[in-house]
């Protein structure tokens, strides 16, 4: 083989190469642009709650639940737990912002930026409670309470319907929480696990040998005022 065919061989093999790169980019990029499907977003842009969520609580003189200026605001004495209507099930991701107000509110705390998953009821009486944190001891779901005891502790627990187990817990003030500060939270359900993020930093890995792999989703809280934007819920493939 003379110069002139080895240099086009080599440039023969080159073109190949690079065209089975990019033939193997161009089929995996749609695949993976579709590992997930939008179920749900909600930028309460809205002046109103609309209809895609239920309000559990105990009405009190001076707590309200509301929108505002594109914000869902929870600023309650006692406690609330306001659940997406909408079932969910097998591999979710949920990721909003949140952020607890000290300011001068007469409900203003910093402490309990809480939420449910996978939430389910064994004695079917979901959408029936009036918010007190113990009535939902019967449920079985996932729980994270970020800054919760006066913003003492960061738990996260599995309720069976009869027992509530932690199954991770800080106390360290960098998992803690600071007033006014705009979390991004990110919860992933996936085949078995259970993930909860904190401004892209991991909080809990959770592993579950009997996994909840469907229900409810809820924000919750109680005696503060907080600011929630920009809900989206997906479906993973």
């Amino acid at each position: 083989m003379n110069f002139r065919d080895t240099v086009f061989l080599q440039f023969t093999k080159c073109i190949l190469k690079y065209s089975l790169q990019l033939l193997i980019v161009c089929y995996t990029f749609p695949a993976a642009a579709q590992q997930k499907k939008l179920l749900f977003a909600d930028d309460f842009s809205q002046p109103f709650l609309d209809s895609n969520w239920i309000v559990e609580t105990t009405p009190v003189k001076g707590s309200a639940i509301y929108t505002s200026n594109g914000k869902l605001i929870m600023d309650t004495e006692n406690g609330v737990t306001l659940w997406y209507k909408q079932p969910l099930s097998g591999n979710i991701q949920i990721e909003f912002n949140r952020t607890v107000i000290m300011d001068s509110g007469r409900n203003d705390r910093l402490s309990d930026l809480n939420q449910f998953w996978m939430a389910t009821d064994p004695q079917q009486k979901m959408f029936t409670r009036k918010g007190g944190f113990k009535e939902y001891d019967s449920l079985q779901m996932y729980y994270v309470g970020m800054g919760g005891n006066y913003n003492s502790t960061t738990r996260m627990r599995r309720y069976s319907g009869t027992e509530l187990k932690i199954v991770g817990e800080f106390k360290d003030s960098v998992h803690l929480l600071q007033p006014n500060k705009t979390y991004h939270i990110k919860i992933v359900v996936q085949n078995g696990v259970s993930r909860f993020f904190v401004d892209g930093q991991l909080f809990f890995d959770y592993k579950d040998d009997h996994p909840f792999t469907s229900g409810w989703f809820a924000l919750r809280s109680t005696k503060s005022r907080q600011e929630v934007d920009d809900i989206k819920i997906w479906q993973l493939q």
